[in-house]
């Protein structure tokens, strides 16, 4: 494997001194971007360009050929897990993701297929591999994963949902068929991760999309501890150093001090949470990802840099700061306003980090 040109980003998720704050964006890759659609139209479908590997590493490569973003992160979805699962993923225009099967009894628990990640996964390996090889050192790349709370939100429902209602159902009615579901998920996640590092990947993102929608206990019970227990299983290092883990629960910044003691390095914050107020509630003990408002980029650039120029006054002197949106860049985003993001974080970031 090549050495690594620019470790900025890694060393700001150990809190390690750098010379300005990192930036990537959640969804770099994807829609907004023009190239990416003519290559999603060559690929045939969505899940025919996560499956191909050389077309994955192409939309994983697009963004940095626009942008100095210090790190890539693997082209996939969060349903790959599921899928293998055998619960038969596909795409409706227009309407998310949809599963042909659904876990709702003990039966359809029962029924799932056992999955190995390296073999009934080795498309993803593949192109984690691939990326990696490609990017030549230029960057680390980011492995991820949906967590198990959010995956068992579409395995439940049969899709995406606005109320979660069968699921909650499930959570609060049965709850030991549902922990039985987050244990099988929590350890498919772990050894899905696990496989990713050793294909390449030098940092890991678990995205918990919908743990936001749980109660606070509910959220500890259903959400927090399977994240735990699938940090415990990752290797902690890999090539010499370490690989940290990212968790981003959309909607958890009321948790941030539980989140921040689940074993992860870096806790991502949503763009409703204070950035200053979450760095003076988990102190030194993670870095923080985030956090602006993705439809800042509907914005000016002149009041986009405003934004950025807050939210860098927001966390203050220091390392520990990954700068990114608060969720996925909208596909509707003008490229240029992504120019005008980068630039600000790159130009602005560095005073804060004088020595």
């Amino acid at each position: 494997m090549s050495e690594l040109k620019n470790d900025r980003f890694l060393r700001t998720l150990m809190r390690q001194p750098v010379d300005r704050t990192p930036i990537w964006m959640m969804r770099q890759a994807g829609r907004y971007l023009p190239e990416y659609r003519a290559t999603r139209q060559q690929a045939g479908s969505f899940l025919d360009l996560c499956k191909n590997a050389e077309l994955a590493c192409e939309v994983t490569l697009q963004p940095l050929r626009r942008y100095p973003m210090d790190a890539a992160i693997l082209f996939s979805d969060i349903l790959t897990v599921p899928d293998a699962l055998g619960l038969g993923l596909y795409f409706e225009e227009g309407e998310g993701p949809k599963f042909r099967k659904t876990v709702r009894s003990e039966a359809d628990l029962a029924a799932l297929n056992s999955v190995n990640a390296d073999d009934d996964l080795g498309y993803v390996m593949n192109a984690v591999r691939t990326i990696r090889n490609a990017l030549n050192g230029d960057v680390p790349l980011i492995g991820f994963s949906g967590s198990p709370w959010t995956l068992a939100t579409y395995m439940v429902e049969g899709g995406s949902s606005k109320d979660f209602a069968r699921v909650k159902a499930m959570a609060y009615d049965q709850p030991a068929l549902m922990h039985a579901l987050l244990e099988l998920l929590a350890d498919a996640v772990a050894d899905y991760l696990a496989a990713q590092v050793r294909a390449g990947a030098q940092a890991l993102q678990i995205f918990d999309t919908w743990g936001g929608s749980l109660s606070a206990a509910g959220y500890r019970e259903f959400s927090l501890q399977y994240m735990r227990r699938i940090i415990e299983q990752l290797p902690a290092e890999s090539d010499g150093r370490p690989v940290p883990v990212i968790v981003f629960t959309k909607g958890g910044g009321q948790w941030l001090e539980v989140i921040a003691d689940c074993g992860a390095q870096a806790v991502g914050i949503d763009w409703t949470t204070d950035i200053q107020g979450a760095r003076s509630r988990v102190g030194d003990r993670v870095a923080l990802q985030g956090n602006m408002d993705p439809s800042m980029l509907f914005a000016s650039p002149g009041r986009i840099r405003e934004e950025v120029a807050a939210i860098l006054a927001g966390y203050g002197a220091g390392s520990g700061h990954v700068f990114n949106l608060g969720h996925g860049i909208t596909p509707g985003v003008n490229p240029d306003n992504v120019t005008a993001f980068v630039d600000a974080v790159q130009e602005l970031s560095p005073q804060y980090h004088q020595r």
